[in-house]
């Protein structure tokens, strides 16, 4: 079933994402300078929580609130949503990212372009620059952001009324240990937006690929050895 109404809102919900979070980035620097300190590392990862456990609130009831190309795509592979809606719920995730991106190059272009607006830059020291390494950080930290999305958004025996916070959380400690190692992408169309405005496109497959590959693996365990499980004895 094509749902329209269910599009804007992932076109929505993503633009809020990529709005306060790269926000909160540019507040932070504003703030605190370029080094990533204790304080604007909990402003980020709060913001993003936030702004992400709040949209589910929102709009879970209408569109299941994926504002992720990699959640989309692992609830097609695993037919939790069809093709023609899932294929749009990708390009409205991307277009309501580039948007956000274009409002904050407009409002804050000094202090936004020091940073890309937000887009993540790679590997960090921290890590040794590697690619391997970076790759592998950004498919962990998706793969249980859809461990949890599965477990509490998706499973029919998960309490009822949690779902933002526990997504939220989530998200709130995949930045809280990833900012300083890639970035913490763990999205897509969270790179993509920031990536087109600011021009920087080094390593962009990797936050494609990575968040991709770890929601796949998360969706189909969870799927198929918890969630299909809880529904056939219901």
């Amino acid at each position: 079933m094509v749902n329209p109404r269910a599009w804007l809102a992932e076109a929505i919900g993503t633009y809020a994402l990529v709005f306060f979070g790269p926000l909160s980035i540019i507040i932070a620097i504003a703030m605190f300078g370029l080094s990533m300190g204790p304080e604007a590392l909990l402003i980020i990862s709060f913001s993003h929580g936030a702004v992400i456990g709040l949209m589910v609130y929102v709009f879970g009831h209408v569109s299941g609130t994926h504002i992720n190309p990699a959640v989309t795509i692992a609830m097609m592979a695993t037919r939790r949503i069809n093709v023609k809606d899932g294929g749009a719920y990708v390009a409205f995730q991307l277009i309501g990212a580039v948007a956000a991106s274009a409002t904050l190059a407009a409002i804050a272009p000094t202090f936004g372009a020091q940073v890309n607006y937000g887009v993540q830059e790679g590997p960090s020291e921290f890590l040794d620059s590697s690619v391997a390494s970076g790759f592998v950080v950004e498919l962990i930290l998706t793969f249980f952001l859809l461990t949890t999305i599965f477990m509490v958004a998706v499973h029919k025996k998960a309490a009822a009324g949690f779902a933002g916070i526990a997504i939220g959380g989530t998200i709130f400690l995949i930045h809280l240990v990833g900012v300083p190692l890639t970035g913490a992408s763990v999205n897509p169309a969270r790179t993509f937006g920031p990536a087109v405005v600011s021009g920087y496109w080094d390593y962009h497959w990797m936050y494609w690929a990575a968040p991709i590959i770890g929601a796949l693996i998360a969706a189909f365990v969870m799927n198929y050895i918890f969630v299909k499980k809880a529904e056939k004895e219901n």
